[in-house]
């Protein structure tokens, strides 16, 4: 049978729920069975495929629960998934599909059927000395799906009869092949030779370090498989974010993203309202039903109704939606805004400034809000500024707590990087001028932090910038921060799709104060090792703003 056609026929018919992303993808697959691209040099070759199909559930067999020792059973979305995986081939039978990023819920059988494709790509894939690598941020996380290898080959007298269990790996001798789990921290991993790779939960990853390595692992491979598995994440502007775009416009098939060797497969809701309406529940769950209780999706959604703190965790690990924390101050959708207009348009105005200055050797950011005649929009320009010695340790990878890709936007030009072991206030000041010399762009006030200016702001009058110190706390920021929250809501706020503070801003939390009846707030970070400097000199900014609004109007231009 052609289990692809069958699934589309399903989605079809309105018997399976589907987002947008994968009927786009098997209406794509299955119009090309039927009518291939011009110059498409695969083929569908549907006995092949079902090679593998019938391996899995021949001999794999399931480890756990009321169904352990029974043969794993593969649902329709699995089995249409591994034809298309195994199925395209070149006329020389080599797959098409070098990739697959396949991103769908919590307990959808992610790692139990990853299990099964590693021991198909061990024994079945007509490989010499395939080596398997299962891969994770940590051991542990790479452990979860080997210990689902190592039990599935427990449970399968045919499997133990072939594969040997050894300390660290499982072997075969009559191909001399592996399975094995390595962590991103694994030393020596440039010298693999890998056939397959799995990929899990690296929605935890912060750089594409770890994949970039296997990926080169398999070069010399004839068709390599590299499998990415995994929920949505909580960690955001690092490796998910990237390779999550970039999937969704190959999914889609976005002009520019043709990749014909990328299967990407990303399960979830088109709409954060879709949460609450069970129908659509399978759009991010496909093996809602038969794989995944429904009856603990329910709890967890009628809990998620009443419990904010677990809100977030529901929309993101059963629905695969991007989110902020549960303290965040801004909603994912509230702070992501990819408008980009041209410099142009900014230039020759006048602007209002903000400085978050760095005590030591931290992130410290200036800003510069703009406004248009007869446009109602705030624009937002941003320079960051960090310290030699902190690349230094990124790069060296001695600091564990590091959080952002700081190398990744320094080399994109949103970040500045100082000499040293401090940020030097004297870049910052240039950063200013250049604004004033090259673009016209003239703040009429720049608002700071006065308890870390130090020499800064003297250096500042010198160049005849009005300097207006800013108090850090709630009695200051209050009103400035719920205004500002609010622009952002209606989408108003353009940063020129910054990275660094859409971080800055997801990274923001609220401390509440209540006294006198009047809640007061100011910013705080959600967790230590998060940053918000860029979101401090944006609300700096945005206080001197609303103190000298109408003193600010009559200059824009």
């Amino acid at each position: 049978m052609n289990y692809v056609k069958e699934y589309l026929r399903e989605i079809q018919k309105g018997n399976i729920a589907a987002c947008v992303k994968i009927r786009s993808v098997y209406e794509r697959e299955v119009g090309w069975m039927e009518n291939p691209p011009e110059d498409f040099k695969y083929h569908f070759d549907e006995h092949l495929a079902d090679k593998h199909i019938k391996f899995i559930e021949t001999f794999c067999k399931q480890s756990k629960g009321l169904n352990g020792g029974q043969p794993l059973e593969l649902q329709l979305f699995q089995k249409a998934k591994i034809q298309l995986l195994f199925g395209w081939v070149d006329d020389d039978g080599y797959r098409r599909f070098r990739e697959c990023v396949d991103i769908r819920a919590r307990k959808n059988g992610k790692s139990t059927e990853a299990a099964g494709l590693a021991h198909d790509l061990l024994l079945n894939d007509g490989e010499n000395g395939p080596e398997i690598y299962v891969v994770a941020n940590s051991r542990d996380q790479a452990k979860l799906v080997f210990n689902e290898c190592t039990s599935m080959r427990a449970k399968s007298p045919a499997l133990r009869t072939i594969e040997k269990k050894r300390q660290s790996d499982i072997y075969t001798p009559f191909n001399d092949g592996i399975i094995k789990p390595l962590a991103a921290k694994t030393n020596n991993l440039d010298g693999l030779n890998a056939h397959g790779v799995i990929q899990d939960e690296w929605h935890e990853q912060k750089n594409s370090a770890l994949y970039d390595v296997m990926v080169q692992s398999q070069s010399a491979r004839e068709q390599p498989l590299y499998l990415l598995i995994s929920t949505n994440g909580f960690l955001r502007e690092a490796f998910f974010d990237a390779k999550y775009e970039y999937a969704s416009n190959v999914a889609l098939w976005v002009e520019g993203y043709h990749d014909y060797r990328t299967l990407a497969l990303i399960y979830e809701l088109d709409s954060r309202e879709e949460w609450i309406d069970e129908s659509c529940w399978e759009k991010a769950n496909p093996g809602l039903r038969t794989i995944k209780k429904i009856s603990t999706l329910r709890a967890n959604v009628e809990k998620a109704k009443v419990d904010k703190t677990f809100l977030p965790t529901v929309l993101t690990k059963d629905f695969n939606l991007f989110v902020n924390s549960s303290e965040g101050w801004l909603e994912f959708q509230e702070a992501v805004n990819e408008t980009v207009v041209p410099m142009e348009y900014l230039e020759h105005s006048y602007a209002i400034g903000g400085c978050d200055l760095s005590a030591v050797g931290d992130l410290t950011c200036a800003s510069l809000l703009i406004r248009k005649p007869n446009d109602d929009n705030l624009y937002v320009l941003q320079k960051y500024f960090l310290p030699q010695s902190k690349m230094d340790a990124l790069n060296q990878g001695s600091n564990k707590n590091m959080e952002a890709p700081y190398d990744i936007w320094h080399q994109n030009g949103w970040i500045t990087v100082c000499n040293g072991s401090r940020v030097n206030y004297s870049d910052v000041t240039a950063w200013f001028w250049e604004m004033v010399t090259v673009h016209d762009i003239r703040p009429l006030w720049v608002c700071y932090d006065r308890a870390l200016s130090g020499y800064w702001v003297p250096e500042m009058e010198e160049k005849g910038f009005d300097m207006e110190a800013i108090p850090q706390g709630p009695y200051t920021w209050t009103y400035p921060m719920k205004e500002l929250h609010a622009q952002f809501k209606e989408h108003k706020v353009i940063y020129q799709n910054n990275p660094v503070l859409r971080w800055c801003l997801l990274n923001t939390s609220v401390k509440t104060l209540n006294k006198g009846g009047i809640e007061s707030i100011q910013p705080e970070k959600a967790s230590y090792n998060k940053r918000i400097d860029g979101m401090v000199s944006l609300l700096n900014a945005y206080t001197g703003y609303v103190k000298h609004l109408d003193e600010f109007l009559p200059y824009l231009r």
